[in-house]
């Protein structure tokens, strides 16, 4: 089995995967890495799981630390950080690729894997992001805007008389109460967004084909009516890392192989 870490801003995304997809994930507070409460809450999402290793990917320098040290010095485990530098499973073309964001590689990786290129990943978290790999296999930039939830807190807090909402699915395109409007201005008005600018890669990227892959909070949501959309997976960022670390680990896995012992489960997937 293999621990993966998604260290975002507000929350890390643990992930217990195979050698063939995520089996369990859960979200524990990023900020309980600073007080030593998340390495408790890791060891209870773990249970008895045989661990071979570990893979991350953060946007928070100060909680990688933490992170690195507890896989390598309480469970003993190699971790493996995936970031511009030790990507594996895609080629980048962007002119400073250590500003990417390593969540970001890991959506190209999976979706790269699972749907070839090119591709594209809209992420809907705080912000909706876009990352696009080219016909090449590389990842060459993206797209960023802000989050639905975001925009609509923004209003809220920005004026006196709009109130804050829950972001739902809404079937009419006239308001007739200002939650209504709210609604239809951020559910239909994303997926607007969103056809337009899928609209505009394929152009850019000259292609007819192009699939679309969502993940994040909202992205069954926005999805739902998108037919541009081919597939929503909310494990897409622990699934390119479950991908990079096996990638990352098949030379060793094949060197094991040659001397006559027993391949693990990982080395045993189709990968």
């Amino acid at each position: 089995m293999i621990l993966l870490f998604d260290i975002g801003n507000t929350h890390t995304h643990l992930g217990l995967a195979n050698g063939k997809k995520v089996l369990r994930q859960t979200n524990i507070r990023t900020a309980d890495w600073f007080d030593a409460t998340a390495q408790k809450q890791v060891q209870t999402f773990l249970k008895t799981s045989k661990l071979e290793g570990a893979a991350l990917c953060s946007v928070v320098p100060r909680a990688t630390a933490f992170v690195h040290e507890f896989v390598t010095e309480k469970l003993f485990l190699p971790c493996f950080e995936l970031n511009a530098a030790s990507i594996v499973g895609v080629g980048i073309d962007y002119p400073k690729p250590a500003t990417i964001g390593p969540d970001r590689l890991a959506n190209a990786i999976a979706a790269k894997h699972h749907f070839g290129a090119p591709a594209v990943v809209v992420d809907f978290g705080t912000a909706v992001t876009f990352d696009v790999v080219n016909a090449k296999g590389n990842y060459v930039g993206g797209i960023i805007a802000p989050g639905l939830a975001a925009m609509t807190d923004y209003l809220h807090e920005k004026t006196a008389l709009l109130p804050k909402i829950k972001i739902r699915e809404i079937n009419s395109v006239v308001g007739k109460s200002t939650e209504q409007a709210m609604l239809i201005g951020a559910v239909h008005g994303y997926r607007g967004l969103i056809r337009e600018l899928i609209g505009e890669l394929k152009r850019t990227l000259k292609t007819k084909r192009l699939p679309v892959v969502a993940t994040g909070g909202y992205a069954k949501l926005i999805a739902a009516k998108l037919p541009e959309i081919s597939a929503v997976n909310p494990l897409l960022t622990l699934e390119g890392l479950r991908l990079a670390w096996q990638i990352q680990n098949a030379p060793a896995a094949k060197a094991r192989n040659k001397g006559g012992e027993k391949p693990c489960a990982l080395c045993e997937s189709d990968f």
